[in-house]
């Protein structure tokens, strides 16, 4: 009988993908960060003689610890201080996060856009969709994780598969589609080019500021082209009034990305959802409680 590996070992080699899981749940680096910890404690005490599969009990631990994270943050989120946005996480192709944090996570799933979809979900419901729709867990390994019966797994992956596609639009550009379209709207903002920005914003485009209550940010959202493209000209006047702005493009949750630094510190995190060619979504991220994991 072939020797287990170290528990430890065995924990390094899955931490990308536990604390993918962790966030997908939570939409929080620091938070899943957290669960990581705490499922690191848990894994410890566990007797690994008696575990077949390190990967499926492993996720379900996590995904126990973070349920209780996120039923208790969605309390919180009840009072929080205008529109309330996912902790950007890096998804740069060249890997350029802080220690500590990997993961595997590309494309569709990891996009704010996914993520505030699924903060419609309850929580089961959106633990349940990302084992089995992003990670592709089995029902039995998912009905492990949640307590519960694989017919009651099914019926609410069907549910919340249902809810995510009435609420989902055209898929979000690739980075490397969504760049040029991005670039053009910053060249477009700087030079003070009002309908050359109306003519990359979709008609139906959204901007969402998250400073939570910390910050100063707008705290409704906005919606419509004129509107939006007047928002984001007055709050770029605004920042250079303020000292002296440093733009920088970076990837994160799959879209283009723009750190703001003022006098060298990180003001905001800036992303551009762009579908079919038009900037579909801007979301910024103030609150510096969520800008600890932005590298610039």
């Amino acid at each position: 009988m072939a020797e287990r590996p170290d528990p430890a070992e065995e924990f390094t080699a899955h931490r990308a993908l536990l604390f993918s899981i962790a966030y997908e749940i939570l939409g929080s680096v620091a938070d899943a960060e957290d669960v990581l910890q705490d499922s690191y404690l848990r894994w410890r005490s566990v007797d690994h003689a008696s575990v077949e599969n390190a990967r499926a009990y492993l996720a379900r631990i996590v995904t126990r610890q973070a349920l209780g994270v996120l039923r208790s943050a969605a309390r919180r989120r009840e009072q929080y201080v205008g529109p309330w946005l996912p902790e950007p996480l890096g998804t740069d192709a060249a890997g350029d996060m802080p220690d500590g944090i990997d993961h595997v996570l590309t494309g569709e799933a990891v996009t704010t856009a996914m993520l505030l979809v699924l903060e419609v979900l309850t929580p089961t419901q959106r633990a349940v969709f990302v084992l089995r729709e992003v990670f592709g867990f089995d029902y039995a390994e998912i009905a492990a994780a949640v307590g519960k019966s694989e017919g009651a797994v099914r019926q609410l992956n069907r549910r919340a598969r249902h809810s995510v596609r009435t609420r989902r639009h055209a898929a979000v550009a690739s980075p490397a589609e969504a760049q040029p379209v991005a670039e053009r709207f910053l060249t477009a903002a700087e030079t003070g080019d009002i309908q050359g920005l109306m003519e990359l914003l979709a008609p139906d485009v959204v901007f969402l500021a998250d400073g939570g209550g910390v910050v100063s940010a707008v705290r409704r959202r906005v919606a419509g082209r004129e509107k939006v493209a007047r928002l984001f000209l007055g709050l770029l006047a605004k920042g250079a009034e303020m000292g002296e702005l440093d733009l920088r493009f970076r990837t994160y949750n799959g879209m283009p990305s723009l750190a703001v630094l003022l006098d060298g510190r990180l003001d905001q995190l800036t992303s551009f959802e762009i579908r079919d060619g038009a900037v579909t979504a801007i979301y910024s991220v103030r609150n510096p409680d969520k800008l600890t994991a932005v590298t610039v």
